[in-house]
């Protein structure tokens, strides 16, 4: 498959252009820094600003599907989906945040009084995000939660999925870059959650 990925040199974003190279797809790996975009097979490193709706459309023309894996205090929805929209792909997927989980009935992460307040305003725009794709009827998206500790690991192949309530065990909610990386993936390949939200963690 043909896929942009938006976000390329991020620790997901990075995460996620490695598991699609070693699956053998075409990426067009777009970030502010090309520079900063790991060099693997398949993939081609490009310059691009997440605030320029023309300049971003005319990157992802022609993809197959598009990967969003931008922080979302650092770039804006409308800017983003309207870019795929004028770029007439029509599978679009989010790397999105654990806040807007639920650890409870109507009750998100982000909103619980443990919630780190370093992270608040970042889960929040990720609430937003999914709040406005949710309204998107003419894009096939898909926004891919991880669990509340996102950082670097092992990519194991074992791993549990969900749909909106925050994934835990005994050992907290956690996922690695590398084992959400396979799952993004497998979704690019195989969609099982056209327009809805889903999460993955141990």
């Amino acid at each position: 498959m043909k896929i942009a990925l938006i976000g390329a040199s991020g620790q997901a974003g990075s995460r996620i252009l490695k598991e699609l190279s070693d699956r053998g797809h075409t990426i067009t790996a777009i970030a502010r820094n090309p520079d900063k975009i790991a060099k693997l097979p398949g993939a081609t490193a490009v310059k691009g600003d997440v605030f320029d709706k023309e300049g971003l459309a005319a990157l992802i023309k022609g993809h197959d599907a598009v990967v969003s894996a931008v922080h979302f205090t650092a770039s804006d929805p409308d800017t983003l989906i309207a870019a795929a929209r004028a770029s007439g792909v029509k599978r679009y997927l989010v790397v999105g945040g654990a806040g807007s989980l639920e650890v409870a009935p109507g009750k998100r992460l982000v909103d619980t009084p443990e919630f780190p307040a370093i992270y608040k305003a970042e889960a929040q725009k990720g609430g937003d995000f999914l709040d406005t794709l949710r309204t998107v009827g003419d894009l096939d998206w898909t926004f891919l939660s991880p669990s509340a500790l996102f950082t670097a690991g092992e990519r194991t192949g074992t791993f549990r999925l969900g749909k909106d309530t925050l994934l835990s065990s005994d050992k907290g909610s956690s996922i690695s870059f590398e084992d959400y990386a396979i799952v993004m993936a497998d979704e690019i390949e195989t969609p099982r959650h056209i327009r809805q939200r889903f999460t993955v963690g141990y």
